[in-house]
């Protein structure tokens, strides 16, 4: 178009420039709305695949176009700058912190904590230029695998989106002390599941079937499994996002005291408040679904099987039994954990007795006294009094190479692990292929 601008972004069938009055005017394929810009005065615009987003002079984030994945409900507030991406879209808040909106398959609108000087949303991945170098998240073919910082004596790299010019150095703004801590770290099939200490859960990983976005509301408890998890209220109701085949997120109604999944799990299963277990989702034909009897203060799920810790510290498992995961254990137990085709428990002195499918050494018997122990997919680990963590069995991925630190909690996935370390931040190792192990993560 004709006239003067100040700013222009191209995006995929369609381009939108910012004119030297504030106004913003696009062109190209119209389809999707995508080039009806909102009337005002903008200071910065991004274009995207379908979508565009616009900066007003209010600091009120706008987009404009398609929506299918809500990559144009800008949230409330005010930014800086905006950038439309494929089908998510990214905001840089005046504090630095980065916000993200619509599609979150791949964890693309998950940022990495830290404040951030710019933010760059890509197709299925986004970045952010911070003054310690850029950090990316989403996919992980489509981003580097580190964060890359800048060169040494070298002057913040200029970004034409936002005015500022190469030389140009921005004031950095100082990190926030964090709000919340982890309080419960769960990892299931190819995600990860933590529970903040203000009872809201965060998920990250691979996102189909909405499995990164839990329900609003506050929890004490939280369980991840293979494609699916379940969390518990603090009224002992039972809530279940992701992948609901089988009706696996579909809990039953009632007050429960805890519940339990599992890494390989496609069912769960919960102790009620009054006694009993219930389960629900996939059943197969080994019955690990089945309606248990009794008092018990503990439950997890395996991939065909089930197990519950009895209030005398008595095992009871039910389901398939090729391995031996359902054999009766003598002696009480203070804590339990069930894995794909194993279970792990401890004693109330400390020692870690394992059994079920021995195919990697995951059942393998550890000497020495534990406070924590958690059975994976081909791996376990346990939490030592002194904070430290050792895993054993399969270790493809580094899923038994814990990352150095002290710990409070731990739990092994189907082929990776994570920890809460004493700060209350998260640290996980093993396969990252979705996101699912992050080197830190913090709330």
């Amino acid at each position: 178009p004709e006239g003067e601008f100040s700013a222009v972004s191209a995006g995929y069938l369609h381009a939108c420039g910012l004119r030297e009055s504030g106004e913003i005017a696009c062109w190209g394929r119209g389809s999707f709305g995508r080039t009806d810009a909102p009337e005002g005065v903008f200071t910065q615009v991004s274009s995207g695949t379908t979508h565009s987003c616009a900066v007003r002079e209010s600091g009120q984030a706008v987009c404009w176009g398609m929506n299918n994945y809500g990559q144009s409900d800008a949230p409330s507030g005010t930014f800086t700058q905006v950038s439309a991406g494929a089908w998510h879209s990214c905001g840089l808040r005046e504090s630095g912190a980065v916000e993200c909106w619509g599609d979150d398959e791949y964890d693309q609108s998950n940022p990495s904590p830290g404040n951030y000087l710019a933010v760059s949303a890509g197709m299925r991945h986004s970045c952010g230029l911070s003054p310690m170098g850029t950090s990316c998240w989403g996919r992980r073919d489509e981003r580097p695998l580190e964060a890359i910082a800048p060169p040494a004596a070298a002057g913040v790299v200029g970004d034409v989106s936002r005015g500022v010019s190469d030389g140009d150095t921005p004031t950095p703004t100082p990190t926030p002390t964090p709000t919340a801590t982890y309080t419960a770290v769960s990892a299931g099939g190819f995600h990860t599941c933590a529970l903040r200490s203000t009872g809201t859960i965060d998920c990250w990983g691979i996102g189909n079937n909405n499995r990164l976005v839990p329900p609003p509301g506050t929890f004490m408890a939280v369980s991840a499994g293979n494609s699916h998890t379940c969390a518990l209220r603090s009224t002992g109701a039972i809530a279940c996002w992701g992948y609901g085949a089988n009706d696996r997120t579909m809990p039953p109604s009632g007050s429960f005291a805890a519940l339990g999944s599992g890494p390989s799990a496609s069912h769960t299963c919960a102790a009620a408040s009054g006694g009993g277990v219930s389960c629900w989702g996939y059943g197969g034909t080994t019955g690990q679904t089945d309606a248990q009897t009794g008092a018990f203060s503990a439950v997890g799920a395996g991939e065909s099987h089930s197990c519950a810790l009895r209030s005398s510290g008595a095992v009871h498992c039910w389901g398939a039994n090729a391995a031996g995961q359902t054999n009766a254990q003598t002696g009480a137990f203070s804590a339990l954990s069930v894995g794909r085709g194993h279970n792990c428990g401890l004693r109330s002195t400390g020692a870690v007795h394992c059994w079920g499918a021995n195919t990697d050494g995951q059942t393998a018997a550890q000497t020495g006294t534990f406070t924590a122990v958690s059975a994976g997919g081909s791996h376990s680990c346990g939490l030592r009094s002194t904070g430290a963590i050792e895993c054993w069995g399969a270790s493809g991925g580094g899923r038994t190479t814990p990352r150095a630190g002290a710990y409070t909690a731990v739990s092994a996935g189907h082929q990776h692990t994570c920890g809460i370390k004493t700060d209350g931040t998260i640290a996980c190792w093993g396969d990252d292929t979705y996101g699912q192990a992050p080197e830190t993560r913090s709330p």
